[in-house]
């Protein structure tokens, strides 16, 4: 690989949907000021499309769709054969394990290579030792808490395995004005109430469709208020987590329809935040967000406080409440102490957050050479599971492209491009009619 300069460094984020771009791009920003950043984007079901983009916000110099097989090939090399100084990884753990395995093949023997960085979009509450086991290899693995950064070090001591690069910080897209309360008393400015939906939280229609209908009856019950069901994703579109039953059709056979004072919403969070009075969820990173500008947060209880819904993740907070409490005009009160522990600095140097990852990827960016990339996952300690993860991104159990996956063209023009493109599209819209229509009436049949 060639070597470094003193130059502008170089980042390369791969990141397989918007949120998890968004994720990957801020950080990047964070940790390395005046960089060159090139962003890929992994082909898949959830590759991010041009509007999704645009309501993330984060930007780059260069911006790219690429299979897995091809950005190993990328990374080696460099994008015009500069090299990279920095590597992000902002995908699903099976993403990044097949990344760290692919890469690792690829710079054997180089006297250089790219300081690797993982970490997670938000709150962890599920699959945390899977995850974290995913991404192990990593030189740095960021956790955005306290609380995080704790259970991270604990799996990985677990295994037995090295903790070293776990570092933490804290989610890199907090931010905006701090909420000083309902900023007009004229009626010129209604009270805002704002429902942030997930795509698969919670999962079964009823539980959809009730929640639905419990912020268009706190509509009506308030008039004097406006209720904007924030959205993630338009039908067809793919977030982070696959999305069955989207808000939108339910919206349209709600009983007597939207009233005038409750809407669907879409653009990007900090924007709504920016207007948002109370934030309701079942348990978004978007709670996060909220809390960290000091805007009242309520996390929903009125389909239980379960592991499977992630609002678990908020006892002690303050924040658990149900629509009927909300309806009698509750406002809850996060607890400090919490709110520390999980990394929302609303009164504190926020900044300050990233020094410690900063300070790590730039020292290990500098250092005169970097140990093998190695993953705790190898075909020695998990030969059942590794290579079924590896090969879903087209590598064999040794990072190697399997057969058929190499000297694929990279990009084609003109007429040829069109056709792919159009191809793939038409793929991506099978698949997401297969995921939002045929399989939830599979499992429905099978329940009879």
């Amino acid at each position: 690989m060639p070597s470094r300069t003193a130059s502008t460094p170089r980042v390369a984020v791969l990141a397989d949907s918007d949120t998890r771009w968004k994720w990957g791009a801020l950080t990047a920003y964070r940790i390395q000021s005046d960089i060159r950043l090139d962003g890929y984007l992994l082909r898949g079901r959830a590759t991010p499309t041009v509007r999704q983009l645009d309501e993330v916000g984060a930007r780059a110099d260069s911006l790219r769709e690429i299979r897995a097989v091809d950005f190993v090939r990328k990374i080696d090399r460099g994008a015009d054969g500069s090299g990279y100084d920095v590597v992000v990884l902002a995908c699903v753990g099976g993403a990044v394990q097949a990344m760290l395995h692919g890469l690792a093949r690829a710079w054997q023997g180089a006297q250089r290579r790219p300081v690797v960085v993982t970490g997670y979009v938000g709150v962890v509450y599920e699959k945390l030792a899977d995850g974290l086991l995913l991404r192990h290899g990593a030189d740095v693995v960021l956790a955005n808490s306290r609380h995080d950064a704790d259970r991270f070090r604990e799996v990985y001591r677990g295994v037995g395995a090295d903790d070293g690069s776990v570092v933490e910080c804290a989610l890199p897209f907090l931010g905006g004005e701090r909420y000083t309360g309902h900023r007009d008393t004229q009626g010129r400015d209604p009270y805002t109430v704002v429902f942030a939906a997930q795509p698969s939280v919670p999962e079964s229609r009823a539980d959809r469709t009730y929640l639905l209908r419990r912020a268009v009856e706190h509509a009506r019950r308030h008039p004097d208020r406006e209720v904007l069901i924030k959205l993630r994703s338009k039908p067809g579109e793919h977030t982070t987590h696959i999305e069955e039953l989207p808000y939108q059709k339910l919206a349209a056979k709600a009983p007597g329809g939207l009233p005038a004072n409750c809407r669907l919403v879409y653009g990007n969070m900090g924007e709504v935040l920016d207007r948002t009075d109370l934030l309701v969820t079942v348990s978004s990173t978007a709670a996060l967000e909220s809390l960290h500008r000091g805007i009242p947060t309520a996390v929903l209880t009125d389909l239980g406080v379960r592991e499977v819904l992630g609002n678990h993740h908020f006892l002690g907070s303050g924040c658990l409440a149900s629509w009927d409490e909300l309806d009698a005009g509750h406002r809850p009160q996060p607890d400090q102490e919490w709110l520390a522990r999980q990394g929302v600095a609303a009164d504190g140097p926020y900044e300050k957050a990233f020094d410690a990852a900063r300070a790590r990827v730039t020292e290990l960016r500098e250092a005169d050479r970097l140990p093998p990339v190695a993953p705790y996952y190898t075909p020695r300690t998990a030969p059942g599971y590794l290579p079924g993860i590896l090969a879903r991104h087209g590598l064999d159990p040794y990072g190697e492209p399997l057969a058929g996956y190499t000297d694929a063209p990279e990009e084609t023009g003109g007429l040829r491009r069109v056709a792919r493109d159009t191809v793939r599209e038409a793929a991506r819209g099978a698949y997401r009619h297969g995921v939002q229509r045929v399989a939830p009436a599979i499992r429905r049949w099978g329940q009879l």
